[in-house]
């Protein structure tokens, strides 16, 4: 990796350069009922469009290589009296046009495109759809300061060593870059920029050591994949069923959820036909339901338990990390005020009584 510094006035430069491409950033949306400023992905026109200061984003940049809706191919028949034979033709749309550039991101939404790219690239069906967005990407991150809610750094995502083309870090009247790709290096011989001295090296790493403190956060990951397999039937996840209102709005703002249901649409006239993509949530009553109408998780509880096993347990045994980022977005969007650190703690917590007894 290689290290550069430049004058935060270099910036809109920066910008100007990459905005030949769609360039998609941290704007604000509006405000809560605390007056309390709101954040979303959104194309960019102009740099003063960007709030690179934002605490979260509602949502994840997900919709961008993952969208919620996504038609996977188009089908077209022709009648046996049309001269082609009663021919069908299949069309497939990537969805790809041109690329696009993602400014901004923080490190906990960085590495929820790395665990993505374990699964749906590197498994033995890798996904076109997301690899081609993937593969037109150009990814700017950019350092934040962790939020009362953030968890990321219990969860290892607190900083970003692959999954980007830059990140940037501002130093007050400063940006420190760390380049990661030949792209981000061509990039930023464009603008005026020099090798970090050591007086700026130490800068980056008092600002790092100072952004530690401010985690307030935490979940006790230690021993965790054990702790939720001994209390797979503990009360407390029926505790939390009764509160949860299996809306799936954890996963409609988590980075990294990736259920999904298929469906075919065909024309009445049967000559067109269509396969639609549609991410899910298993935490929706449905989830779970077969044909012939049996429900294999039809209680709020299980569905919800099993939503926290993907993540904490399926996923580190088979990837050997969690598939949770620790951004917060579930706690903060929860209707019911569901967070990750309060579940884990309960279930540990449950673990601890029955070591008392």
């Amino acid at each position: 990796m290689l290290f550069k510094v430049f004058a935060a006035s270099e910036l809109s430069r920066l910008f100007e350069i990459l905005s030949v491409n769609r360039i998609v950033g941290p704007v604000k949306k509006g405000e809560d009922q605390h007056g309390r400023s709101l954040y979303d992905f959104d194309v960019v026109h102009d740099i003063a469009e960007l709030h690179l200061d934002y605490g979260q984003t509602i949502h994840s940049a997900k919709n961008y290589f993952l969208p919620y809706r996504e038609n996977l191919c188009t089908f077209t028949f022709q009648d046996e009296g049309s001269g082609d034979g009663g021919d069908w033709h299949k069309e497939v749309d990537y969805g790809v046009y041109a690329p696009l550039v993602l400014f901004g991101l923080h490190p906990c939404d960085i590495n929820a495109l790395n665990k993505l790219d374990k699964v749906l690239l590197g498994g033995r069906y890798p996904n076109p759809f997301y690899g081609e967005k993937r593969a037109n990407m150009f990814i700017v991150g950019h350092s934040c300061s962790p939020q009362p809610f953030c968890f990321c750094k219990s969860m290892g995502t607190d900083s970003a060593i692959r999954g980007f083309d830059l990140f940037l870090t501002r130093m007050d009247d400063l940006y420190f870059a760390e380049i990661l790709s030949p792209r981000a290096f061509h990039l930023l011989e464009q603008i005026d920029c020099h090798d970090p001295d050591s007086r700026e090296h130490h800068r980056y790493m008092d600002l790092m050591e100072a952004k530690e403190a401010l985690y307030v956060a935490h979940v006790d990951t230690s021993d965790l994949t054990k702790i939720l397999d001994l209390e797979f039937q503990a009360s407390v996840w029926q505790e939390w069923g009764q509160k949860c209102l299996s809306c799936g709005t954890c996963a409609q703002v988590c980075p990294t959820c990736y259920c999904y249901g298929v469906e075919e649409q065909v024309d009445m006239d049967f000559t067109r036909a269509h396969k639609e993509k549609r991410l899910y949530s298993c935490n929706l009553l449905d989830f779970a339901a077969v044909a012939g109408g049996h429900n294999f998780r039809p209680e709020s509880h299980t569905r919800l338990k099993y939503r926290y096993y993907h993540k904490h347990r399926g996923f580190v045994e088979a990837f050997e990390e969690s598939l949770c980022v620790g951004c917060g977005r579930c706690g903060q969007s929860c209707l019911a005020h569901i967070t990750v650190p309060e579940v884990i703690a309960s279930v540990r917590a449950s673990k601890e009584e029955h070591d008392d007894d």
